[in-house]
């Protein structure tokens, strides 16, 4: 079946843009010391970009564990859950760090595909609608939302002076890098030839075609390297 191409592109600029940060400082922002009116101490307090984008990457992440929680329940393939879970520790992550920042987390509701950002929830249904077509667009979903992830996190460490949540994003990305190469590798042993549709063609193949990373040792080796 022909790939359907899929141009709903919403890198974190323009998702922030349509949807304000809803969730904000606990008791207001931290003041002078980094000591929030709720007593949660911080060493040193986020911008509200910053903020923004800490509260945005927590709910993006729980944009890719559900489409893939819904895939997985539609064709049954291991890969959907296998990075279903792996999308969860990353929930956790960026929960980790709204705590210790005194901020509000976004996700009220855990339920599956529910969204405070009105974007995120557009770009959910419009991914299990083209995920509904086939295992090959499913499977095209995920390399769309790694491809995004890997953007808004590359985008989010640039602009990130705090080092914990740096390493945090640093951590995600790498997942998001193997998850791409895992989809990658599905969508070849159909037969495809996998297209970049967020990143250049050639950040894509540069991923895909390096090694599987482990722990915080960069980028992987590329295949048949040593």
């Amino acid at each position: 079946m022909k790939m359907i191409r899929f141009t709903l592109a919403l890198p974190l600029a323009a998702l922030l843009a349509v949807s304000p940060l809803q969730a904000g400082w606990k008791g207001g922002k931290p003041g002078p010391g980094g000591q929030g009116s709720t007593g949660i101490q911080v060493t040193t307090a986020l911008s509200d970009a910053e903020a923004a984008t800490l509260v945005f990457m927590r709910e993006e992440e729980k944009l890719a564990r559900d489409v893939y929680i819904t895939l997985y329940d539609q064709w049954e393939n291991p890969v959907f859950n296998n990075i279903s879970g792996s999308e969860q520790r990353h929930m956790d992550s960026m929960k980790s760090k709204i705590d210790k920042y005194g901020l509000v987390d976004p996700v009220t509701d855990d339920t599956v595909g529910v969204f405070q950002n009105e974007a995120l929830s557009t770009l959910y249904n419009a991914l299990i609608e083209r995920g509904s077509v086939s295992l090959e667009e499913a499977l095209h979903v995920g390399g769309y939302i790694e491809e995004l992830d890997i953007s808004d996190l590359e985008k989010a460490i640039a602009e990130s002076s705090h080092a914990d949540v740096v390493r945090a994003y640093e951590n995600l990305e790498r997942g998001s890098r193997n998850h791409l190469r895992a989809f990658v590798g599905q969508i070849e042993n159909l037969g495809v030839v996998y297209e970049a549709q967020v990143m250049l063609q050639e950040e894509v193949d540069a991923i895909i075609n390096s090694a599987m990373e482990r722990g915080g040792k960069g980028r992987g080796k590329r295949r048949g390297g040593r």
